[in-house]
């Protein structure tokens, strides 16, 4: 009820992917005439749709004066719901993180690291399910807190996992090393 439909067209047999890879370039053009030029591009695979939209659904100048000053009249009205999108957006994006990260790297974490962001985890999930964004914001900086201790300890780990892999592998070089010495006397016969 907000907007006015100019036109539709879909962007179609893109192959699966996991969320957040897709990349879609999407460009808009109007020439002189009103004429708007809109083409949508997936850049992974090159697909592209496109659409002319032309003066035929174009508005008075009566209803375009309507909903400028409509547009004016619920400027407040419309800054707060893109806050609270904006809020639930980031809120469910870190949702969906730390769930991959628990699901990926859940086995290198303690029973007490797990807890200490599955509990946050679930308040996020529940004040998802609500409308306060208040509630919704301070459960996202929880599960923030929580999430960036346990990535931490995760790094940690990663590193002194790494750093003994190279101490063994330089150590193994090193003993390899010494038994392929050959103690030689080169002969010059003429």
């Amino acid at each position: 009820s907000y907007n006015k439909t100019l036109g539709k067209f879909q962007l179609v047999d893109l192959p699966p992917a996991p969320r957040g890879v897709p990349q879609i370039e999407v460009t808009f053009d109007i020439d002189a005439n009103g004429i708007v030029h809109v083409s949508a591009k997936d850049r992974g695979t090159n697909k592209e749709q496109s659409m002319t939209i032309t003066g035929q659904s174009s508005l008075s100048k009566d209803d375009i004066n309507k909903m400028v000053k409509d547009a004016e009249a619920h400027a407040e009205e419309d800054k707060k719901r893109r806050e609270e999108a904006e809020v639930r957006n980031n809120a469910d994006s870190l949702v969906y993180q730390t769930e991959k990260v628990l699901r990926e790297q859940g086995e290198k974490l303690t029973a007490e690291d797990k807890t200490a962001v599955e509990g946050p985890l679930a308040d996020l999930r529940a004040a998802l399910n609500g409308s306060d964004t208040d509630t919704i914001k301070n459960a996202t900086e929880k599960l923030m807190a929580a999430s960036q201790a346990f990535s931490q300890k995760l790094y940690e780990a990663a590193s002194r996992d790494a750093n003994a892999a190279g101490t063994s592998a330089s150590g193994q070089q090193a003993g390899t090393n010494d038994s392929d010495i050959v103690d030689a006397e080169i002969v010059d016969e003429k």
